[in-house]
């Protein structure tokens, strides 16, 4: 009878320990899952060392680093519900990211960034030289070309992976080249959301590298006569002008490309509301405590998606890739209308400028600046170059409205 009790003592304690490790997290990890979180410590690194966009940086990474921890993803995004191929969860096990995530694919936290955008940019470069429009739609180069590449590149297989886009993927995908990370999320979660965090990531990471992409392509294309332009001081710009701008803007662009004004209109409506004057309130609030705080639950849920089996793969590979022509094709497109515009006006115009119009407000425009003032110390171009860094900003919204109506 003892020996009895023994052994079922022996099978209970046994089986308790059994399930205690197997409720441990290094008893669900995968390979993929530790890769990530070595990646994820890349990414702190270049945001909290070299300060490469670390708003949205830091939160992404340390979203993909805590979702990755074996165990945490049922915890924080809850159980998924089997066959469901929408991913959905049970009710009663929906986490804190479920709920967060919300604001992500009902897609309201991309606007209400641009409503900070808008709060924070001055148009008045743009509006005193309207001439840089032109670089800054140029810019969007890339989007399109890189939109038309992902589309008609036939499907294939590596390693039992197929590679292969969809014409909404291929909108997607695209969107990389604004070098506009609220934008890429936007269009991403409209046309293809299983690769949001494949684009997000990528677009937010050149983001973050475009001293190293940019400088080499800008030094390519133009020549040490042309770097060492220097350029007239710009006019003073009205408060007229100034508030009537965002109401034209959104005027022609909502009359011609309606589906282009979630991102635009919020835009525009947070610059009006800088220009006015008479809301130092809701300035305030939309460019700190509201812009903040979005983009903390903004980038947390983004890396929340970049999960171990579902992120690691070929096609991500290859998104990244093409993200990197993308941005390399904008950047051309924007030096090369400045090359024209610079033998248009003669010598006038610095076609270093034209790089700015990939978006990236405000480091795209200081990267003009930097490699000008590498040929000439006393060449100030960061004001020339904010009028085709915010046009980009315009036209990366324009562009991503093309894509939804195209597209969607």
């Amino acid at each position: 009878m003892q020996f009895v009790l023994n052994s079922l003592c022996a099978d209970s304690v046994g089986e308790m320990f059994r399930s205690l490790w197997e409720s441990t997290g290094l008893a669900q990890g995968t390979w993929e899952n530790y890769v990530l979180i070595l990646v994820s410590f890349v990414l702190m690194y270049l945001a909290i060392v070299k300060k490469f966009e670390p708003l949205l940086l830091l939160p992404i990474a340390f979203g993909m680093f805590f979702i990755n921890l074996p165990g945490a993803r049922e915890v924080l995004w809850g159980v998924e519900i089997p066959g469901s191929e929408t991913h959905d969860v049970t009710p009663e096990s929906r986490g804190l990211i479920w709920y967060l995530f919300r604001g992500v694919e009902w897609v309201i936290f991309p606007p209400l960034i641009f409503l900070g955008i808008g709060v924070m940019t001055d148009f008045g470069p743009l509006i005193a030289n309207p001439k840089s429009m032109f670089m800054g739609a140029a810019a969007q180069l890339g989007v399109f070309l890189t939109f038309l590449v992902a589309a008609v590149i036939p499907d294939f297989t590596i390693l039992g992976q197929n590679i292969g886009f969809t014409i909404k993927e291929a909108g997607a995908i695209g969107i990389i080249g604004g070098a506009d990370g609220p934008t890429a999320i936007y269009v991403t979660q409209k046309l293809a959301p299983h690769l949001l965090s494949s684009i997000a990531i990528a677009a937010y990471s050149y983001m973050a590298l475009i001293p190293v992409i940019q400088k080499p392509i800008m030094r390519l294309l133009t020549t040490k006569k042309e770097r060492a332009i220097k350029m007239a001081q710009l006019r003073k710009v009205s408060k007229f002008e100034r508030i009537i701008f965002p109401l034209v803007v959104c005027l022609v662009v909502g009359l011609l490309l309606p589906s282009a004004m979630p991102l635009l209109g919020m835009l525009m409506l947070g610059n009006l509301m800088r220009e006015s004057g008479v809301v130092g309130r809701l300035t305030d609030t939309a460019q700190n405590g509201l812009m903040n705080t979005v983009t903390i639950f903004l980038g947390v849920c983004v890396g929340t998606k970049a999960y171990g089996n579902t992120f690691l793969n070929f096609q991500t590979i290859f998104i990244i890739v093409l993200g990197l022509v993308a941005f390399s094709m904008g950047t051309m497109g924007g030096l090369l209308v400045g090359k024209l515009m610079c033998k248009l006006s003669g010598g006038k115009i610095n076609p270093l400028i034209g790089s700015a119009g990939v978006s990236a407000v405000p480091m795209a425009a200081r990267i003009s600046q930097d490699v000008g003032r590498e040929t000439d110390p006393e060449n100030h171009l960061l004001m020339h170059a904010m009028g085709p860094n915010v046009a980009g900003v315009i036209g990366s919204a324009i562009a991503a409205g093309v894509l939804l109506a195209v597209c969607g």
